[in-house]
């Protein structure tokens, strides 16, 4: 291989922040490609970038605007890269009065669109954008952050409507991706990963009754999921991975 870049989508900060900082660490990576949506929340990253010019480069990607997206992808093919991993760490749970809801009744039209935009559709449209530069001889990786919460076997205490199901919708996304890639781009596996709970802003508001050896620093989040990623064959394409690396149930 001559050459190994990454892509990490939604990389201003939390876990998305520490894959840029896990993978500056790792040298065989020469460039890493990171999408941010604003500045004002991006100024760790930004920092990165600034600090590693020749190895980190920034693009504005909001992930619910297909032709910043494709944009995105145009710019790394014509600076002449291939990707090897792309990590997708885009999510949403809670948005200014936008809340997880706990029954029936809080069900709106526009925040459920809300939840399906960023958490599922986003992916999906990364997934059709990135197969030119994933699809090539050596062994290349897309990897989605889902959440356990998104699995319908697992599912037995109810609530939380939106994300539940947007995130349900993201791994069938994934899942039906993962045959198409299967014969256009044999050499990808296209994985999604619960990253357990992490204490970053997703998180924060609902991590009252989470254990202390059940929230995870971002820091050992991001080693976890690497340590998955990094024990991935072409059989595992398609497979919704715990950050132990223990399947989960769809």
């Amino acid at each position: 291989m001559s050459e190994f870049n990454a892509l990490v989508v939604g990389a201003s900060q939390g876990i998305g922040l520490g894959f840029v900082q896990h993978l500056l660490q790792r040298p065989q990576i020469q460039m890493i490609y990171a999408t941010y949506r604003s500045p004002d929340s991006a100024t760790g990253l930004l920092a990165l970038a600034a600090q590693y010019p020749e190895r980190v480069s920034c693009i504005v990607v909001d992930i619910t605007q297909e032709g910043q997206i494709a944009a995105c992808c145009q710019q790394i093919l014509a600076e002449g890269h291939l990707l090897h991993w792309v990590i997708n760490c885009v999510g949403i749970l809670h948005e200014g009065e936008l809340q997880p809801e706990k029954g029936l009744r809080q069900l709106k039209a526009e925040p459920l669109t809300r939840y399906f935009q960023v958490n599922s559709i986003g992916a999906a449209l990364w997934a059709k954008h990135l197969l030119p530069l994933l699809k090539h001889g050596d062994r290349s990786l897309f990897a989605t952050l889902s959440a356990k919460i998104g699995s319908i076997g697992d599912n037995h205490l109810g609530g939380w409507y939106g994300y539940r199901a947007s995130k349900a919708a993201l791994n069938m996304f994934m899942r039906t991706a993962s045959i198409e890639y299967r014969r256009r781009s044999p050499q990808t596996i296209v994985v999604t990963l619960h990253p357990g709970t992490t204490d970053t802003q997703l998180s924060k508001p609902f991590q009252r009754n989470v254990p202390p050896d059940k929230l995870f620093s971002v820091d050992r989040t991001v080693t976890q999921l690497l340590t998955v990623l990094d024990g991935l064959h072409k059989e595992d394409s398609g497979q919704f991975f715990s950050w132990d690396g223990s399947r989960l149930p769809w």
